[in-house]
């Protein structure tokens, strides 16, 4: 019988990121094969973000009402079936079907996040949350692998593996997580509980709302600046290594890309899996989400000017404890100022905020790259960074 809930959760985010995870080294190499450029693979996963920022509302709102539980499934459907359609692929337009059929049943991560803030307590939330990051570093050091090693049987191999890792999650959602109870999500609308309710696509207002509260504010820009480089460098990675780095005199292909992210993922677990409970009680959130960004900041803009996969590796190792920190401590730092009424919409925001950027910042890296402007790619992913770490050194009003 498992008794946390949290345990569950943990299972099926993992099992989610493995999925994503192989596909993320793998997708730039699959378009390019059928002829797209890297502005067109950047447009290829701006049409997921785009149908993520649409659909990730409405989710989020029928969660309120439903539960966790139903709509996660629903949406582990959606990427199950766009898996699905990615591995009988032959033409572009099918790739942008797949991604666009799993865009709009996008909502995984923001669920969990939701479903977290309705089981934990405040003090306990960055903790909490780190689990996520847990998942996001096993899923990076073993995704990435198995992608890399099945890319050499064909491409549809590892797309085959995340759809198995897809339906695995359903199971897992299905079996394991526990119902809504009163007082958690799927409450009444009266009283939603501490997840919340969520606002609509369209309801722009509201969401001005909460960047006019002084506090909040700047960490909702922050969280933004870290999807920003974040994003700029999940997408643009592969194409950019294909063109700087040479493994044996030949390009770096899926492969090789998979290992550097499985060694990112590595280097991840060791920090979430029992590092950053202590740095939060070392050095307290603020000042971890300042180190975090600085350190994102070096980790980016040096891969612009380095040449070398020894290089390469230990750029990665600085850049992982930057990303590595940040999601989990700028995440806690911004449900820690909103009410439990309010967590719903913080959360829903923060997963808009996200689309938003993974909307921006593909478009702005394949364009670079298409250009052959590699070290501007690089020096904009840190710049992101580093423009969130001035703002984390201003005082709040």
């Amino acid at each position: 019988m498992i008794k946390s809930p949290l345990l569950p959760i943990f299972l099926i985010v993992l099992v989610d990121i493995l999925g994503y995870t192989i596909i993320l080294p793998l997708l730039p190499f699959y378009s390019e094969r059928l002829g797209a450029s890297p502005f067109v693979v950047g447009l290829l996963i701006s049409t997921y973000a785009i149908c993520q920022l649409v659909s990730g509302p409405i989710i989020g709102k029928l969660s309120d009402r439903a539960g966790r539980r139903p709509l996660l499934i629903v949406s582990q459907i959606g990427t199950l079936v766009g898996f699905l359609i990615l591995s009988q692929a032959t033409t572009l337009w099918v790739i942008f079907l797949s991604r666009i059929i799993d865009g709009l049943t996008a909502g995984n991560l923001s669920l969990a996040q939701a479903y977290i803030a309705d089981v934990t307590e405040p003090h306990k939330r960055a903790q909490s949350f780190g689990i996520i990051g847990i998942a996001f570093g096993l899923g990076f050091l073993a995704g990435p692998a198995i992608s890399g090693f099945l890319a050499g049987f064909g491409y549809a191999y590892p797309i085959y593996a995340a759809a198995l890792l897809s339906a695995t999650s359903i199971i897992c959602t299905w079996t394991l997580l526990p119902r809504a109870t009163p007082g958690h999500a799927g409450g009444s609308s009266d009283n939603p509980g501490p997840g919340g309710r969520r606002l609509g696509l369209l309801e722009w207002s509201a969401y001005i709302e909460y960047f006019r509260r002084p506090g909040l504010r700047e960490l909702l820009l922050e969280f933004f600046l870290f999807a920003l480089c974040f994003s700029s460098f999940t997408s643009g990675f592969a194409l950019f290594s294909e063109r700087r780095f040479t493994w044996h005199d030949h390009p770096f292909s899926a492969k090789q890309v998979g290992y550097i992210f499985a060694y990112a993922g590595f280097l991840g677990v060791i920090l979430q899996g029992g590092l950053i409970g202590r740095l939060v009680k070392w050095l307290g959130e603020p000042k971890l989400v300042k180190s975090g960004f600085l350190c994102t900041a070096i980790g980016y803009g040096m891969l612009g000017f380095i040449y070398r996969i020894p290089q390469l590796l230990g750029i990665t190792a600085v850049a992982s404890y930057g990303t590595g920190v940040l999601r989990p401590a700028v995440t806690s730092l911004i449900t820690q100022k909103a009410s439990k009424r309010e967590q719903g919409v913080v959360l829903g925001l923060t997963q808009s905020l996200t689309s938003v950027a993974q909307i921006v910042a593909p478009l702005l890296s394949g364009f670079l790259i298409d250009h052959d402007w590699l070290a501007a790619w690089a020096l904009v992913a840190g710049g992101f960074a580093f423009c969130g770490f001035l703002l984390s050194t201003v005082p709040d009003d």
